[in-house]
């Protein structure tokens, strides 16, 4: 189920995007946001700040979703983004 996606890169620029489950295109709105998710393709990610890894997949929402929270600041996730803890 797609949902949105809304932080900023460390420059400060800002960003939303629409987080879509599909291989082809696993993040609209964004080139940039995009190219950072293909940049890691293939590599782990921590699910949550305590695990577990898990390859980044362009069709796994919950890995391009830990792309961009490891890499960006994630102000908003929208209704339907897979919830991991936090720890404070």
């Amino acid at each position: 189920m797609p949902f949105t996606v809304t932080g900023t890169f460390d420059d400060g620029a800002a960003y939303t995007v629409q987080v879509t489950g599909q291989a082809d295109r696993p993040v609209a709105g964004s080139r940039r946001a995009a190219a950072l998710v293909d940049l890691h393709q293939g590599r782990p990610v921590s699910l949550s700040p305590t695990g577990p890894l898990r390859a980044v997949a362009p069709e796994d929402e919950a890995t391009v979703l830990a792309v961009l929270r490891e890499h960006t600041n994630v102000v908003d996730e929208g209704a339907g983004a897979p919830r991991t803890p936090r720890i404070p």
